[in-house]
């Protein structure tokens, strides 16, 4: 499993993290296709073997319930020492003035129970989840760079926000000493390029890595236009991918796959993955094959004529964070 270097931080971390949204309490949440503590064992059991050992959560996933299922599993099937671990802070988890938010008071908070939940004296890559614009930007970068002086974090990364927030914030921890972001981590895949425009230039130029969620568009592009999926048929994030706009990308992915002799699901992240800003992307896996596509699509060079027409078809679109 190849590594990359994280930003400009002095950790490496593997090209493919496991995504752990799809772990956790299926009564828990809102999202009812979770696979519980039993059905997910396999999964982070395989990512060792195949040697992924970047996994990424956060405390909203399931209530809290994938950071333990992602605690116990470290400690199962591997060492705290060798995995990366990443999650997230921002969405609410109680009704307390503390419950959600980047306010100093709620991410010391929320970091600690994250600590408690994942079984671990350290978090590696700590994200704000998304922006707050009710709290001042000083607040949350000094309270992250707190966390990360006092040894509970070592890294610090930023997800789905636009551009000048992005900036706002790095520039107050520039002014003030404080630790800046190393990571962005934002949904960019075929049918999602509108962080090609400001944030990933921007983030090249800060040396600030790219962590993508959703590098397969929520399983769009890992299967043939018109047929669905169990979660696509309940999930309304996965279903805003069943645009007639997406339909010519889809269409030349299975066309390019099919001229290579492999699934979409190696193509759709072979793209990204060619984009140098890139450092990781994050896959989530419910069936067995998931992982091993992953893998394979990291020995998967596109030519400059497929990636042409994986990307003429696409139409801009307003960004979708979700």
């Amino acid at each position: 499993m190849k590594r990359a270097r994280l930003g400009r931080t002095d950790l490496t971390v593997r090209r493919i993290a496991l995504g752990c949204m799809s772990y956790g309490d299926p009564t828990a949440g809102l999202h009812t296709w979770t696979l519980d503590e039993v059905s997910a064992a396999p999964f982070f059991r395989q990512a060792v073997e195949l040697g992924i050992t970047f996994w990424d959560t956060a405390n909203v996933y399931q209530s809290g319930t994938s950071e333990e299922y992602v605690g116990r599993a470290v400690r199962r099937y591997s060492r705290r020492e060798d995995v990366v671990l990443a999650t997230k802070v921002w969405g609410r988890m109680h009704d307390g003035p503390t419950g959600g938010g980047l306010s100093r008071a709620a991410i010391h908070e929320q970091c600690d129970a994250s600590l408690r939940r994942l079984g671990t004296d350290w978090i590696d890559l700590y994200y704000i989840h998304r922006f707050d614009d009710t709290v001042p930007v000083e607040d949350t970068m000094q309270a992250l760079h707190e966390l990360v002086v006092a040894g509970k974090v070592r890294y610090l990364g930023a997800s789905s926000m636009w551009a000048w927030q992005f900036a706002k914030l790095q520039t107050a921890a520039a002014v003030n000493g404080w630790t800046p972001f190393s990571v962005m981590q934002d949904q960019y895949n075929l049918l999602k390029r509108e962080e090609e425009r400001e944030m990933l230039p921007m983030c090249a130029d800060m040396g600030v890595s790219v962590v993508p969620y959703s590098p397969q568009a929520k399983g769009r592009l890992t299967r043939p236009w018109g047929e669905q999926t169990a979660r696509a048929s309940v999930d309304e994030v996965a279903r805003s991918f069943d645009t007639e706009l997406d339909r010519p990308v889809v269409e030349a992915t299975e066309e390019v796959a099919r001229e290579r002799g492999v699934p979409m699901a190696q193509i759709a992240l072979a793209w990204v993955l060619s984009k140098p800003v890139v450092t990781s992307a994050v896959v989530g896996a419910t069936k067995p094959h998931h992982l091993a596509d992953a893998v394979a699509a990291l020995d998967l060079e596109l030519t400059d004529d497929e990636i042409r027409r994986l990307e003429e078809p696409y139409v801009p679109q307003a960004p979708y964070w979700w």
